[in-house]
């Protein structure tokens, strides 16, 4: 019963964010002319609607909207994989470096004066690139608990990548560069496009699809590694399994996004409250209440003020006290 309340939830929660992210904005759409647009392109009948109308929800708020719910789903699964790796609910999708690798990579090529998908590229291959120095100098140091390690030498070398983040900042062209660079950091969907949607969607599903055939798995490694051994689970090949669909989750949402900090570390939470610590049923809410919290704060984003607010600035400022009551939450329900 609790699992059904929990999908229900979700799912109508997804509906209205998209609804109010149709609908709001500097060109207001009533929500029955949105339902109406949408079941004419799904019928391929007319609408009866101003073409301007099914302009500005197709081709303008369309691909936002798709962006946000990508960007959510892909950061909410990343962070319920990494807390359910690493057995620890403060872990969040960049713990191993790679939203320290994608910003140096879309750094430098801004700071390089690349074109959009240049940088969007290096964002990319600069994520994916320091998880993988991070698993393998993890692999190298060894150690009893490989979990632990791998945990230090994200943080030692997200540490040292942001460095090299600020090094590029301090040489940046302060009139030119540095506002490209502060804005991308900050995190935004407001350059997107039906291109950026054409190779981020791809990427979103190939790396969710594994989590969810292997979800079941997942569960064991809250066991710990000699019992997850004993009932047949190869825990170093669903380690990197796990790492390596969470980090192209995060690196490819991040390449296009920017750094989107909160989501990944408080939407597992709320889905956890919703629908129990059994990852089989975590994840999937986990993606649902991930696409439907970002819709909501890009909505914001774009419609709170004349000129947008960055996505980091709101998540932040939303996440926070959330996060606060439900450490209050928790502590109640442990006592």
């Amino acid at each position: 019963m609790r699992t059904r309340s929990a999908y229900a939830f979700a799912v109508l929660l997804l509906v209205a964010a998209m609804l109010m992210a149709f609908s709001v904005g500097r060109f207001p759409i009533p929500a029955e002319d949105v339902l109406r647009a949408a079941w004419a392109r799904l019928t391929g009948t007319p609408s009866g609607l101003d073409p301007a109308v099914e302009t500005v929800l197709f081709s303008v708020r369309g691909p936002r909207v798709l962006a946000a719910l990508l960007v959510g789903s892909a950061l909410a699964a990343a962070g319920a994989a990494y807390q359910g790796l690493f057995r620890n609910p403060l872990v969040s999708p960049d713990i191993l470096g790679v939203s320290s690798g994608a910003a140096l990579g879309a750094v430098l090529g801004i700071y390089l004066s690349l074109d959009v998908l240049a940088i969007q590229a290096m964002a990319f291959a600069g994520g994916l690139a320091a998880v993988a120095a991070v698993y393998l100098l993890a692999s190298r140091v060894g150690g009893h608990d490989p979990v632990l390690v791998l945990v230090l030498a994200g943080v030692a070398l997200g540490a040292l990548l942001g460095a090299g983040v600020s090094l590029l900042k301090y040489l940046a062209d302060p009139y030119n560069q540095l506002p490209a660079i502060t804005f991308w950091l900050l995190g935004s969907l407001a350059a997107v496009d039906c291109g950026d949607m054409q190779v981020l969607l791809p990427l979103v599903v190939a790396a969710l699809l594994p989590l969810w055939a292997l979800r079941w798995r997942i569960n064991l490694l809250s066991l710990g590694d000699d019992e997850a051994r004993a009932l047949g689970v190869e825990t170093g090949r669903l380690r990197l399994a796990i790492v390596v669909c969470a980090t192209l989750a995060t690196a490819s949402v991040v390449s296009v996004a920017g750094i989107v900090g909160w989501v990944g570390l408080l939407i597992p939470h709320v889905a956890r409250l919703l629908a129990g610590p059994d990852f089989r049923r975590l994840l999937p809410v986990s993606i649902l209440l991930g696409a439907s919290f970002m819709l909501g704060v890009d909505t914001l984003a774009r419609t709170l003020v004349r000129t947008e607010l960055p996505l980091g600035v709101l998540t932040a400022a939303l996440g926070t006290p959330v996060f606060v009551w439900l450490l209050a939450a928790t502590r109640r329900h442990w006592q």
